[in-house]
């Protein structure tokens, strides 16, 4: 997991993560990594508008997202 967000922090891109908090509650995060620490990685959170702190240990899923373009007809 520790990769995918340093790749993800390397290349700029924004992500979607599935994340479980301490107490157990699963969200879904679409954020932008800052920082990566030995356990722990800073991001801008986009559903709550700040940068947080992550818990490397707690994300369920990493995927980076991707755009396709649409075409007109």
């Amino acid at each position: 997991m520790r990769i995918l967000i340093l790749k993800s922090m390397k290349t700029n891109q924004v992500s979607e993560m599935i994340y479980m908090k301490n107490n157990g509650e699963i969200s879904k995060r679409r954020v932008k990594v800052l920082s990566v620490s030995k356990d722990s990685f800073q991001a801008y959170c986009f559903l709550r508008g700040t940068k947080r702190i992550f818990k490397i240990e707690n994300v369920l899923a990493f995927v980076p997202v991707t755009h396709k373009e649409r075409t007109v007809i």
